[in-house]
């Protein structure tokens, strides 16, 4: 889409308008947003469009737009998806070889599974190898607790930050300010950097990364403009 408006404001209750007019989700309903600092950081996504108008470049929006149209009318399934991937958690499952591997493991889930328990009373339970392994309901439980409070846009940040990661653990921490971001998308990448390390990268799969790194950055930004 070409870019049709010159001007962006925010307007009074923290929606953003353009050349007065004020911007709709997908869906059609006003993109208001909690807080003048989210409102800020959108409009400005918009002003920094050039010509043609790129979505790839407004990750704010889109969070915003799915908070909006998907998650307040129904937050449960999004809920869900995230108990969901706990139910599976990255750093539950650990490499018994090489020695190396499993040291980096330890050194950066360990922590996590540590904090879910001080934390959140989610006593996970890790094992070696890929075979699924049933968590216990009280952990799971727990992580339905922790996140069941939580408003549509902080879900949005919270659902993409463990579909980025593998680990809706890590996404918590991240959310209770437990961990940095890049202490987290470290740890989130443990078994793909050692692979690295070994192998290489090649050019597709980098970029694939700096994408999601993009994007994983986003969603932690949008959880600091909530609260400001």
């Amino acid at each position: 889409m070409k870019r049709f408006y010159k001007d962006v404001t925010v307007t009074p209750g923290n929606g953003i308008a353009l050349d007065g007019k004020p911007v709709k989700t997908p869906a059609k309903l006003p993109l208001v947003v909690p807080t003048g600092a989210l409102a800020e950081a959108i409009a400005e996504e918009w002003r920094q469009q050039s010509e043609t108008i790129n979505p790839h470049a407004m990750p704010l929006t889109k969070l915003a737009n799915t908070a909006i149209d998907r998650i307040a009318p129904d937050h449960h399934p999004a809920l869900q998806e995230i108990v969901d991937y706990a139910g599976s958690d990255l750093v539950c499952y650990r490499a018994d070889r090489p020695p190396e591997l499993v040291a980096r493991q330890k050194a950066a889930w360990d922590p996590v599974i540590d904090w879910a328990l001080t934390a959140l009373d989610a006593p996970f339970e890790q094992v070696t190898g890929v075979t699924h392994h049933l968590q216990p309901p009280e952990a799971l439980r727990a992580v339905a607790i922790a996140i069941e409070g939580c408003s549509p846009f902080e879900i949005a940040a919270l659902h993409n930050l463990t579909t980025l990661t593998g680990s809706a653990i890590l996404s918590l921490m991240l959310f209770r300010q437990a961990i940095g971001e890049e202490e987290a998308w470290r740890a989130a990448h443990v078994d793909e950097d050692y692979q690295i390390e070994q192998w290489g990268e090649d050019h597709e799969a980098k970029q694939r990364r700096i994408s999601r790194h993009a994007e994983f950055l986003a969603c932690t930004r949008l959880l600091r403009l909530l609260r400001a």
